[in-house]
């Protein structure tokens, strides 16, 4: 009886990817496992030629022999219709089923796990440095009992269910496959007798207070690790790490991009046309900032090296200061006219206001253009 095409009897193209192949033989596996489909005679068959699909297929060597040559070009090389290289297809795509297929390991001291803290700053306190003092809730290792989890005096003794191995082996259908222990979960040994400080879990919640030191330069999303002040390991293991995470705050004048400031100053229209000297703020205290006459709303002026020093090192950035021109309020009638006044000294004269006549001019070709 002639072979079905291996792309067919897993409902792939051929050009699949590794992982939707994984998923295709995974729904086709559990449709006809055997102990599923007890009832149904060609049931094993087809969970065989799934599997011996799957083998050559999964196999970069083998399949481009088989997309070549076809079954030809893989005959012998697929394991006796799943049976030999099959341990491996079954834990590989099932090991999440079935809790995993063999070679688990006994369990013992484990890492403790990782925090993360966030730490607003200031952008002062984030551009120079700072210290803080952080009070982080955590699980500590259990003074009474050492971490161990048993009654000062007693200890731990082997598991009966696995004999101290952590694992256990279970029956599925014709096939045989591991499991964590239920009894002890992995770790080979139960406790018959509890500290009762911590309940027999070797760990205790406790608030822990920190310094940490936040080096000149940081910025939001920068991580500061402090190793060994996470959570404490189980049986005695080492502590996981804790990791701070900078928040900067939004500051009242200054913008921050990588290691530039930036900062809006808003100057009157006497400034603007006639030039003058205004103070602006840094980090560093005041200064002076000379504008020139003529100055339109949008300059940037830039300020060297008034920026941030980088975390990593280099040079600190600049400080760009952008000025707005603010149009006059609350003004009184005899400012009005005499504004008036100007506006009427000024009508006629393009060289007064290039942008806007420029703009008037661009706007009657772009409507005279338009006509029919």
């Amino acid at each position: 009886m002639s072979k079905r095409d291996y792309y067919e009897v897993l409902g792939v193209a051929k050009g699949v990817s590794e992982q939707d192949l994984k998923k295709a033989y995974r729904r086709v596996a559990m449709k006809y496992h055997p102990d599923r489909n007890s009832e149904d005679k060609d049931a094993e068959d087809k969970f065989k030629e799934a599997s011996e699909a799957y083998e050559i297929l999964s196999d970069d060597n083998k399949r481009a022999a088989y997309d070549q040559y076809g079954h030809a070009g893989v005959d012998g090389s697929a394991g006796g219709g799943g049976h030999s290289n099959f341990s491996d297809i079954f834990g590989d795509v099932f090991g999440d089923i079935f809790g995993g297929g063999g070679g688990g390991r006994r369990g013992g001291p484990s890492r403790g796990s990782d925090l993360r803290y966030t730490l607003e700053l200031s952008l002062e306190e984030a551009v120079k440095g700072t210290s803080a003092k952080i009070r982080v809730p955590t699980l500590v290792a259990c003074k009474a009992c050492d971490g161990s989890g048993a009654k000062p005096g007693t200890k731990a003794v082997t598991c009966p269910t696995c004999g101290g191995h952590g694992q256990v082996r279970m029956q599925q259908g014709f096939f045989s496959v591991q499991q964590t222990c239920p009894t002890c979960r992995g770790k080979g040994k139960i406790i018959t007798d509890p500290c009762k400080e911590c309940g027999g879990h070797g760990r205790i919640e406790e608030t822990k207070t920190l310094n940490v030191k936040v080096p000149p330069g940081v910025d939001t999303g920068d991580r500061i690790r402090l190793s060994g002040e996470g959570e404490a390991g189980g049986d005695g293991g080492p502590s996981g790490d804790l990791y701070v995470q900078v928040a900067v705050k939004e500051h009242e004048f200054f913008q921050r991009e990588g290691k530039n400031l930036y900062c809006e100053v808003p100057i009157g229209i006497v400034e603007a046309c006639l030039g003058g000297e205004i103070e602006v703020p840094t980090l560093d205290g005041r200064v002076k900032l000379k504008v020139p006459e003529e100055t339109q709303t949008g300059k940037l002026f830039r300020l060297r090296a008034k920026g941030v020093a980088p975390v990593r090192g280099g040079a600190a950035g600049d400080l760009l200061c952008r000025v707005v021109v603010e149009t006059p309020v609350n003004l009184t009638p005899k400012q009005k006219d005499l504004l008036r006044q100007l506006q009427d000294d000024m009508t006629g004269n393009k060289t007064h206001s290039p942008k806007q006549s420029t703009w008037f001019e661009g706007m009657k070709n772009f409507f005279g253009d338009m006509k029919l």
